[in-house]
């Protein structure tokens, strides 16, 4: 198995040359924290991460956590790996100090996030979704609710799941049966819930469901549903787990990937119906759940960043050891050597750079809209990036897991190089927490169409001025960089045009042009990051800076440079292919099939 290098000095450098994290933390007002702090809080992540959890990863996947007597037992040594994480604070990270937390910027905790995705994602599913449960709760909960669960979430004393896809619902939430009938101050709720992430396990003694179900009187359709905490055990009136609740895991999933987290069907009420707590008003728990699934979306493609990255070190590590041929003076040649390898590895490098830095801009984007009094311009920049984050680099990491396969070639479709590990567990990535379609909709209908394209403007405004910095420079790699960046951006705006004068008359165009307008805006925005990058590497080494390097500035100006070559390109095909709006996707009857 390969070992795994953080990503510590590229996450610091984009934290401080394009994010501007000590200009962030003054706006928000911490006065303690700057770049340096960061830079620690990196590195000792760094180290847990590939320590710990890394060297767990082939093992969680080769024994998956076992389902018995409706009690699921987790993969052997996370129990462990999981009470290291939590005494070293690391659950408490971004959360606010009023529950326990360190209220450190969501952006830290997102580069931090990284290196536990790429270590073990299946076991950092599992604080992920934590997260997402303490999110909805600060935003939604009652005082009292908070009081009771907040401070146990955040400490990792324990952890939270989302329960909102049910047999006969999946994406279609408005089909949920699931129902909660009131009893005394509490709720009795039944249902089963399918697809449930870490729904059951033996790492703390309380698991914190939130749950989607309908009351009695609820209208119909997605605005009849409402929100409730379900806990493994009811707390007594100390707040301390007491009596086991009506819920459990009666199944795990036999999956694909991520063996190490369960994927549980769960009952609720098979008996006299497990007590739940209504958060909020009752029938807006869709909205209330969409803070939580916000969260996990942008989480999920940090995940495709951190296995990406994962997968091209692999790659890496591999292409060196391997000797295939001879060079002229008869020494053995590592396959490293070969153009069309050094192809696929720089595809990674530079893709996993590019998706890097826009995670980080994109986690960035909620901080300084908190910094800027909640800005509604700032969230909307959050809103519009959220599902490219989600589409774009889950698709993306496809591509990228597939190619350490292919620098592997036969080695790499044998399981034992743990190549295929990789790509198995980032296959579900363009699948849950909304597919990529759902993604793709979610960008053209409502974070474009619906505001008219203003937050979209917004961000190409943003582009061209990048756009135009690039062209102005005397550097020759700038320059070049900038007349392909201009001619993406104005490609793009022309594909705006075009959609918010098409769209409103045409009734399927949306749904049949999304996927290209997705990747388009992800290659776009990749382009985005990696021309800053490119003209924060020029001033670094004009100013001969020695804090990051000369060899680690050299790499970032190549592959900025690969970028602009061989992947801003594909953003001029996919917004080609959506103004074209191809007819054939029409005429090909559903019985043609």
């Amino acid at each position: 198995m390969s070992q795994y290098h953080p990503p510590v000095l590229d996450a610091k450098f984009i934290l401080d040359q394009l994010i501007g994290f000590d200009g962030l933390c003054e706006k928000l007002q911490l006065e303690d924290i700057n770049i340096d702090l960061a830079d620690a809080v990196l590195e000792e992540a760094g180290k847990l991460s590939s320590e710990v959890f890394a060297p767990l990863n082939w093992d969680t996947d080769q024994n998956p956590a076992q389902w018995a007597d409706n009690s699921v037992t987790q993969s052997p040594g996370l129990k462990e790996a999981y009470q290291q994480f939590v005494d070293n604070g690391w659950s408490t990270l971004t959360a606010p100090e009023e529950f326990g937390g360190q209220n450190l910027p969501q952006v830290l905790g997102t580069a931090v996030s990284e290196m536990w995705q790429a270590s073990n994602m299946a076991f950092a599913l599992c604080p992920l979704l934590s997260i997402g449960s303490v999110e909805a709760l600060l935003a939604h909960g009652s005082d009292e609710l908070k009081a009771l669960y907040l401070p146990r979430l955040i400490a990792g004393e324990w952890t939270g799941t989302m329960n909102l896809t049910e047999p006969g619902a999946g994406s279609d939430l408005a089909a949920v049966s699931t129902t909660a009938t009131p009893d005394g101050d509490h709720y009795r709720i039944k249902g089963q819930k399918i697809f449930i992430t870490w729904g059951d396990h033996q790492m703390t003694p309380n698991i914190v469901h939130l749950v989607l179900a309908r009351l009695p009187d609820a209208p119909p359709g997605v605005k009849g549903i409402s929100l409730f905490i379900v806990p493994k055990f009811v707390l007594d009136e100390n707040g301390e787990p007491g009596e086991r609740n009506d819920v459990y895991p009666i199944s795990i999933e036999h999956k694909l990937g991520i063996h190490g987290s369960p994927t549980c069907t769960m009952a609720f009420g098979d008996n006299e119906g497990a007590i739940g707590y209504l958060v909020g008003e009752p029938h807006k728990g869709l909205p209330y759940m969409f803070t939580m699934m916000n969260h996990a979306r942008q989480g999920v493609g940090v995940q495709g960043l951190g296995i990406s990255d994962r997968a091209y070190q692999q790659a890496v590590q591999y292409a060196r050891e391997r000797v295939q041929g001879k060079n002229k003076d008869g020494s053995k040649k590592p396959i490293i050597e070969y153009p069309d390898v050094r192809r696929m590895l720089l595809t990674m490098r530079s893709g996993v750079e590019a998706m890097r830095a826009l995670a980080l801009e994109a986690s960035a984007a909620l901080d300084f809209a908190h910094a800027d009094n909640n800005s509604k311009e700032k969230y909307a920049r959050l809103e519009l990036f959220t599902p490219i984050v989600k589409g774009w680099m889950t698709e993306f990491a496809q591509e990228l897991t597939s190619l350490n396969i292919q620098v592997h070639g036969g080695m790499g479709y044998v399981e034992e190089t743990g190549a295929a590990q990789h790509f198995r567990d980032a296959r579900i990535l363009p699948i849950y927490e909304g597919t990529t379609a759902i993604q793709a909709l979610d960008l053209i209908g409502r974070k474009v169409l619906m505001d008219g394209g203003v937050a979209l403007e917004s961000l190409l405004s943003d582009m061209a001025a990048t756009a135009n910095e690039l062209s102005a420079s005397s550097n020759a790699d700038a320059q070049a960089f900038g007349a392909s960046f201009a001619q993406a951006v104005d490609k793009a705006r022309a594909a705006k045009e075009w959609l918010l004068t098409n769209a409103p008359s045409e009734k399927e165009l949306s749904q049949a042009v999304c996927f290209d307008m997705l990747m388009a805006m992800g290659y776009l925005c990749g382009g985005w990051m990696q021309g800053r990058t490119l003209l924060a590497v020029i001033a670094l080494t004009d100013a001969n800076d020695d804090v990051y390097g000369e060899e680690f500035l050299a790499k970032k100006r190549i592959s900025a440079m690969y970028y602009s070559q061989c992947l801003l390109p594909r953003a001029l095909h996919h917004f080609g292919v959506m103004v074209q709006n191809p007819q054939a996707l029409y005429e090909f009857a559903v019985d043609q099939f």
